[in-house]
C-alpha cells in the first residue's frame, strides 16, 4: 500500500502560495519611529496599544507610576490579561539588574525616552555607508558599530 508522495502535497505545487521558489524573499517588518513619543493613555485600549509598542521598541522607556515614581529601563516582557490589574509588564531598570513586574493598572504615563538602538541600521543604510566609503577611495572598507551612548 502506498500513500501520496511528499512532493505531491498541495503545499508543494507550483500554483501553491507556499511554493518555496516564490517565497525566496520574505517581507520585512516596518518599525514606526516612536522615539521621543509620549502617548496619551486616556483609555484602557490606548494604554494596551502603547505598551505593545513599548515592548517592540528597541530602546529605553520611562514609566511613571500612579504613586508618581518613575522607572526608566528596557521593557522586555508583557502579559496581557482580561483587566489592567491582571496585565503586567516586566522592565529592566537602567540603574539596576533587578527585573521589575508592574501591573498595567499602576501605570500613569509612558514615554519613549531612550535612543532607538536599531534606528537606521538596515541593510540599505549599511550598503549606502559602504558605497560612500568605497567612492571616497578608502582602503579599510569595514564598518564599525556606533557607540550606544
Amino acid at each position: 500500500m502506498t500513500g501520496p508522495r511528499h512532493a505531491d502535497r498541495p503545499s508543494h505545487t507550483e500554483d501553491s502560495p507556499l511554493n518555496p521558489d516564490t517565497l525566496e524573499v520574505a517581507p520585512g517588518t516596518i518599525h514606526e519611529s516612536v522615539q521621543g513619543w509620549v502617548p496619551a493613555l486616556a483609555t484602557q485600549e490606548e494604554l494596551r496599544v502603547a505598551l505593545e509598542k513599548a515592548f517592540d521598541y528597541r530602546g529605553d522607556v520611562t514609566l511613571t507610576l500612579k504613586d508618581n515614581s518613575k522607572i526608566e529601563g528596557y521593557l522586555f516582557d508583557r502579559t496581557s490579561g482580561p483587566s489592567l490589574s491582571t496585565s503586567f509588564v516586566r522592565i529592566l531598570p537602567k540603574d539596576s539588574t533587578q527585573k521589575w513586574k508592574i501591573a498595567y493598572a499602576n501605570i500613569a504615563a509612558l514615554a519613549f525616552t531612550g535612543r532607538d538602538t536599531a534606528a537606521g541600521k538596515s541593510w540599505q543604510a549599511w550598503m549606502k555607508k559602504y558605497a560612500e566609503k568605497k567612492a571616497a577611495g578608502e582602503q579599510d572598507l569595514s564598518l564599525h558599530p556606533e557607540p550606544l551612548e
